[in-house]
């Protein structure tokens, strides 16, 4: 449900102060369920694509340039600060961690109080506020004891290590929670509202009810409101029919692209669209029913079990959990201008998040200790990536 907000005077003073003293699991199956091998990725064309837009090449070639970090436990959340550093949510510890992003020093922020972390839930996707250099907001989605919410705090890094998280706001609650399918990414686009990718929680029924917050992308002010212009009065919700979301992220058209886990046959990468309807449960994949939204590209379950997408070099780059591998699916307009491309395979085990580092530069967790992998030596580790 919607939280309406609580007079936050004195936090926003206390933000100025300190300025002047930011699947159905995730093995991409039923739960506890293998499916049988599948093809990799394919493509669909999209009536939307401007056919005067520039078409990136159909391959492309990525490296790592360099491990970042390591021993991180169950990273999950990636958010890099505009002064340098990155802060890692850990998913199982409900902490959140400072990475230098130079030398890989940690140094612990603070606990998130309120996590409830089982199964695939705990703290989970961060996002810095979009107006971080006056307020220092740090945005966090997390499943607690009765459901999947998002706070805001204050980050204050004067403050000692381990003490740096301002009290929590409350600004969404209500998002149904489960073992499974609790979603988790949390973004703020190019209009300055917050997206939020959430899961059905197992219930699939959820994700066509467009009165549920289960199963789909929502729309909201930075308060937790429903942002202006959405599809439905009144409503947060901005697209429905979706299983599973663990990615977002906008191209430079600010157009914006979801990923999400399939059952046993299809994950997907859609581009989204206000008010469209993805399909599950109704279809997983494409569809033939013109009432269901495409994906663009589609993978078996096997190959990908996508979380995090990123945008960089005309491409999106998006992480394979039981797929172990990163895939670029390169783009004209809302189209995917070629098949998917892989890269890693196998390398670094599960891969959850990337995160775009500027330029031809990427970020990328790994997910080994989150119960589902195989941890070596290292891991979890952050992997700074070049793309071409």
């Amino acid at each position: 449900m919607i939280v309406r907000r609580r007079a936050v005077s004195a936090v926003l003073a206390t933000s100025a102060l300190l300025l002047t003293a930011g699947c159905s699991s995730d093995t991409g199956g039923t739960a506890g369920a293998e499916a049988s091998a599948s093809p990799r990725g394919t493509t669909t064309a999209s009536a939307s694509s401007p056919s005067a837009e520039e078409t990136p090449p159909a391959k492309g070639t990525v490296k790592v340039v360099r491990t970042v970090a390591e021993g991180l436990n169950s990273p999950w959340g990636l958010a890099p600060l505009p002064e340098g550093g990155l802060l890692v949510a850990s998913r199982d510890e409900g902490t959140i961690t400072l990475v230098d992003d130079k030398t890989g020093e940690k140094t612990g922020v603070g606990e998130v109080p309120g996590v409830s972390a089982a199964g695939e839930g705990g703290l989970l996707g961060l996002a810095l506020s979009p107006d971080y250099a006056s307020d220092h907001m740090v945005y966090a989605y997390f499943t607690s004891a009765s459901d999947n919410r998002i706070v805001r705090m204050i980050y204050d890094p004067k403050r000692p290590a381990g003490n740096q998280l301002g009290a929590p706001d409350t600004v969404f609650k209500g998002i149904p929670k489960g073992t499974i399918h609790n979603g988790g990414r949390i973004a703020f686009g190019p209009d300055k509202m917050l997206y939020v990718g959430t899961g059905e929680s197992g219930d699939r029924g959820l994700s066509q009810d467009k009165k549920s917050l289960g199963g789909k992308i929502l729309r909201l002010t930075p308060e937790g409101e429903p942002a202006p212009g959405n599809p439905f009065p009144d409503s947060p919700v901005y697209s429905y029919g979706h299983r599973n979301v663990q990615g977002l992220a906008w191209d430079s058209k600010q157009r914006l692209f979801a990923a999400e886990f399939g059952q046993n046959t299809w994950d997907e990468l859609n581009a989204i669209e206000p008010g469209a309807n993805y399909g599950w449960p109704k279809t997983e994949g494409r569809s033939k029913d013109d009432a269901y939204k495409n994906p663009i590209a589609q993978w078996g379950t096997a190959d990908a079990s996508p979380s995090g997408i990123a945008y960089a070099e005309g491409s999106i780059w998006m992480a394979g959990l039981r797929g172990q591998r990163l895939w670029r699916i390169p783009l004209k307009g809302t189209a995917a201008s070629a098949d998917p491309q892989s890269f890693l395979e196998g390398e670094y085990g599960r891969l959850r998040t990337v995160v775009s580092a500027g330029g031809d530069k990427l970020w990328v967790t790994t997910s080994n200790t989150d119960g589902r992998g195989d941890p070596k030596t290292g891991d979890d580790r952050i992997l700074e990536l070049q793309v071409t």
